[in-house]
């Protein structure tokens, strides 16, 4: 079939050419670049607050999910001039990671195939500083995001104890991540890194059946790995309502506490399964569950 002819299009206030729009790029559902951009174009009003000032790795399908991959720190080259980056130490060299900041910058990430969007914990100022604690449950099967969902309970359970308050969302994939919002200036991975490690091991020796908290392949079926080490300032996670490179175009999607336990009852996978066009009603209805995550203020006690 035939692709459509490069569109030019005028994006809050910049011209962007679009190429491909008909190009196919979730082959199962024939989800199209075209939807990709529409979907990320109607979700911006929630997602670009979570995207503002972090650092961002591209995470690129050119010929669609079921095709070569490959992730992109540097921001390309090509990029037109009004794309922000930011320069940040990696390991021995700098690199210039995008930063999504606005409308246009999105749209042209998503011309590029850019399906997924993965995120430091850390906005680019401060690198060093993270906003939020995170916690990414990953299930071994043949458990699923139902386990995940009992673990997330038992760490909420804990939270609830220190009086802070935390916030779920799907993975997009198969499981579920946990947010403490943070958004201290006293906050660092020197301290959110053993602070997540020490909550795993003691929910591992709490529900060993259940839980384990190292990345050991052996160990992994059955049970749910909390997974802690995401929270590094060389770590990045996918962002909330970013697309997942799935065989349908599923999203990373906030959740009220009272649908995790729902999940939890239900012993259904798929009722924790959300594509663009159902997260794209719950802001509709729900707006975004996750906004107190960029203004929350809290601190994590002493170890």
């Amino acid at each position: 079939m035939a692709r459509s002819a490069t569109v030019e299009v005028k994006v809050g206030g910049k011209t962007l050419k679009l190429s491909n729009l008909d190009k196919v790029l979730y082959p199962e559902v024939g989800f199209t670049k075209g939807q990709v951009i529409d979907y990320y174009t109607r979700i911006a009003p929630v997602l670009l607050p979570h995207l503002k000032d972090h650092p961002l790795t591209l995470k690129r399908y050119p010929n669609g999910v079921d095709d070569k991959f490959f992730y992109e720190k540097q921001s390309p080259s090509h990029r037109p001039d009004w794309v922000k980056t930011v320069p940040i130490p990696a390991r021995g060299r700098t690199i210039d990671f995008t930063l999504a900041n606005n409308l246009p910058t999105l749209v042209w990430l998503a011309n590029l195939a850019d399906l997924e969007l993965h995120t430091s914990l850390s906005k680019a100022k401060e690198i060093t500083r993270p906003t939020t604690l995170a916690f990414d449950l990953d299930p071994g099967p043949p458990a699923t995001i139902v386990e995940c969902s009992q673990v997330a309970l038992w760490l909420r359970g804990i939270f609830d104890e220190l009086k802070l308050e935390s916030f779920p969302k799907t993975s997009g994939s198969k499981g579920m991540q946990i947010y403490v919002p943070l958004n201290n200036p006293a906050a660092s991975y020197d301290y959110t890194k053993p602070f997540a490690k020490a909550l795993a091991e003691l929910l591992e020796k709490q529900h060993p059946k259940h839980v384990v908290s190292t990345q050991k392949k052996e160990l992994r079926p059955k049970k749910v790995l909390i997974d802690w080490s995401q929270n590094d300032e060389h770590k990045t996670t996918i962002n909330v309502y970013s697309l997942r490179a799935k065989s349908r175009p599923t999203v990373s999607t906030p959740l009220a506490w009272d649908e995790v336990e729902k999940i939890l009852d239900s012993g259904d996978p798929e009722s924790a399964v959300f594509d663009s066009d159902d997260v794209l009603a719950r802001v509709e209805k729900h707006g975004d569950l996750f906004e107190p995550v960029i203004k929350l203020k809290q601190k994590l006690p002493e170890l």
